[in-house]
C-alpha cells in the first residue's frame, strides 16, 4: 500500500512501527480506525500535519493547525477493553517524556487524570481513545490518538493550554522531533506494560501526578464532587476522598484544581 507523505522530513521511527504520514485529514482517529477496520496491524501510527475535524474526549472539537503533532496509533492488545484503556497512561508516561526530551530543564511535566500532559500547569497534550469490540465483548482493537501543542495552543480553552514553544522551548523546533522521541518512549513503557502489568505504570504516573493529595473538583454527567485526590487504584480509576471520609472510585470525569 503506498500512503501520501506530509511534507519535509519522514519520521525516523522504530522498526516496530509501520508509518502512515499525511497531509491533511479529518481526523487521525478516524483514518486509524478506518484502516484498523480493513486489518491495520498493531503499529499502525497515523500521522498528519494537520487535522480539519478532530476531537478531544467526549466529543469536543480539538483545535489542529499546523506546527503541533497530531497522530493515531493502532493497537490490537491481547486484553479486555477496560485493561486497554491502561495504554491511555502508557501513552501519557510516552507523551511526557518525549516533552521532557526537547523542553528547556525549568519546565515542568505532570499528568492530569485521566489522558493529559500539563507543561507548567496548563495543558500541552491530550490523549484519545476509542475502541471497538466483537459480538463477544473481546476487543478488536483500540486506538490511541495523541495531540500536542508544539507551536500552537488554544487560548480561549476551558482548561488552560498552553506550548513547548510558548513555555521556551526553541521556537525551531519541529514535531518531527516529537514524534520520533514519542515513538521510542511509548515503545518502552508499553513492553513495560506487557511484561510487567500496570503497576510500574502507575507507580511512574502518580510520582508525577498532578494535583495528588490536593482539593480537586471532578464533573460528571450528573454531578460535581468535590474531595481530596488520593490515588489511582490498580485499574487507573481515580481515588477520590469526600469531606465525610467517603472515598469514590472515579473511572471517567472531568477534573479541575483549587486556583
Amino acid at each position: 500500500m503506498t500512503e501520501p507523505e506530509a511534507g519535509g522530513a519522514r519520521p525516523n521511527l522504530p522498526p516496530a512501527y509501520r508509518l502512515i504520514a499525511l497531509d491533511t485529514v479529518t481526523s487521525t482517529n478516524d483514518e486509524a480506525l478506518r484502516l484498523a477496520e480493513e486489518g491495520a496491524e498493531d503499529g499502525t501510527l497515523v500521522w498528519a500535519r494537520e487535522q480539519t475535524k478532530a476531537r478531544g474526549r467526549q466529543g469536543r472539537p480539538w483545535a489542529s493547525p499546523r506546527g503541533n503533532l497530531y497522530l493515531s496509533l493502532v493497537l490490537r492488545p491481547e486484553c479486555g477493553p477496560g485493561e486497554a484503556a491502561q495504554l491511555g497512561f502508557v501513552a501519557g508516561l510516552a507523551t511526557g517524556e518525549a516533552f521532557g526530551s526537547v523542553a528547556p530543564p525549568l519546565i515542568e511535566v505532570t499528568y492530569k487524570w485521566p489522558n493529559d500532559v500539563l507543561l507548567n500547569g496548563r495543558k500541552g497534550a491530550g490523549i484519545l481513545l476509542e475502541s471497538r469490540s466483537h459480538a463477544d465483548g473481546t476487543l478488536d482493537c483500540l486506538i490511541l490518538g495523541v495531540g500536542a501543542n508544539v507551536r500552537h495552543f488554544p487560548e480561549d480553552s476551558t482548561f488552560p493550554a498552553t506550548s513547548l514553544c510558548f513555555e521556551g522551548a526553541p521556537p525551531d523546533l519541529s514535531e518531527v522531533e516529537l514524534l520520533e522521541a514519542f515513538s521510542r518512549y511509548f515503545q518502552t513503557w508499553a513492553n513495560r506494560w506487557l511484561d510487567d502489568g500496570f503497576q510500574p505504570i502507575r507507580r511512574a504516573w502518580l510520582n508525577h501526578a498532578h494535583g495528588l493529595g490536593e482539593e480537586i473538583e471532578v464533573r460528571l454527567p450528573r454531578e460535581t464532587l468535590k474531595g481530596t485526590f488520593k490515588d489511582l487504584d490498580e485499574r487507573g480509576a481515580l481515588v477520590l476522598e469526600l469531606a465525610g471520609g467517603e472515598t469514590r472510585l472515579i473511572s471517567a470525569g472531568d477534573v479541575y484544581f483549587s486556583a
